[in-house]
C-alpha cells in the first residue's frame, strides 16, 4: 500500500479528480495549502502599491492506494495536472504500513 501526496495548481483539481476516477481510484483527500518552490512567489500590484506574494495557493491531494495502482495513479496525476509551466507541482510516494477503516475495523488493502 502506498500514500501518494500530490501538490497541484488549484484550477487543475477537477481534471485530476476525473483522471483518478477513470482509473478506479475510489477516494482522495483534498486540502487547500500555500507554499512555494523554485517559483519563489511573485509580485503583484494592488491599488497602486506593489507587494510580494511569497506563498502561492496550491491543492494537496492525498491518495491511499494498493501497490498495483501506483504507476497508473502517478501517470494520471502527471498528465492531468501538467501545464508545462513552472509551479505545476510535485508528487511524493510513501509506504503505508497499516490502514484501518474505523467503521468496520477492516485493516490492510481491504480498508482502502
Amino acid at each position: 500500500m502506498k500514500l501518494i501526496t500530490a501538490i497541484v495548481k488549484p484550477f487543475k483539481l477537477d481534471d485530476v479528480r476525473e483522471a483518478l476516477s477513470s482509473i478506479g481510484v475510489q477516494g482522495i483527500t483534498v486540502t487547500e495549502v500555500k507554499g512555494f518552490g523554485r517559483q519563489k512567489g511573485h509580485t503583484e500590484l494592488y491599488r497602486g502599491a506593489e507587494y510580494v506574494v511569497d506563498f502561492l495557493p496550491k491543492i494537496k491531494l492525498e491518495i491511499a492506494i494498493g501497490d498495483e495502482l501506483v504507476d497508473q495513479t502517478i501517470e494520471a496525476v502527471t498528465t492531468s495536472a501538467s501545464t508545462g509551466k513552472i509551479g505545476d507541482g510535485k508528487i511524493f510516494v510513501t509506504n503505508l504500513e497499516q490502514v484501518i477503516r474505523i467503521r468496520t475495523g477492516e485493516t490492510g488493502p481491504e480498508a482502502i
